[in-house]
């Protein structure tokens, strides 16, 4: 089994910062993408920033500037450093990994995990 665990969220104030961490644990063999999605109107959640196995990066436009993703591959970990935080930033912050478990008698299985999400709250 894989579980997602995430950390790092709070209340601050505008014009704050947070630094979100997840970490991945259980039988992974590898994690092609880690990222962060929150909720959109209109949609079931919007990306917020994701980054590859290979370190490439993609934002969304409203975070972009403000927000850096790293990950840490020896601990199957990914952080979101976010700054200059807007009372719009205010969400439930949802941890994602796309992993690759090898099954016995099954293989390689490439599934979706997500984590159970942290709360991230923008005062004006």
């Amino acid at each position: 089994q894989v579980q997602l665990v995430e950390s790092g969220g709070g209340s601050v104030q505008a014009g704050g910062s947070l630094r979100l961490a997840c970490a991945a644990s259980g039988s992974i063999f590898s994690i092609t993408a880690m990222g962060w999605y929150r909720p959109a109107p209109g949609k079931q959640r919007e990306l917020v920033a994701i980054i590859t196995s290979g370190y490439s990066t993609k934002y969304a436009d409203s975070v972009k500037g403000r927000s850096t993703i790293s990950r840490d591959d020896a601990k199957n970990t990914v952080h979101l450093q976010m700054n200059s935080l807007k009372p719009e930033d205010t969400a439930v912050y949802y941890c994602y990994a796309d992993i690759t478990r090898v099954v016995a008698g099954s293989g390689e299985i490439i599934e979706d995990y997500w984590g159970q999400g942290t709360q991230v709250t923008v005062s004006s």
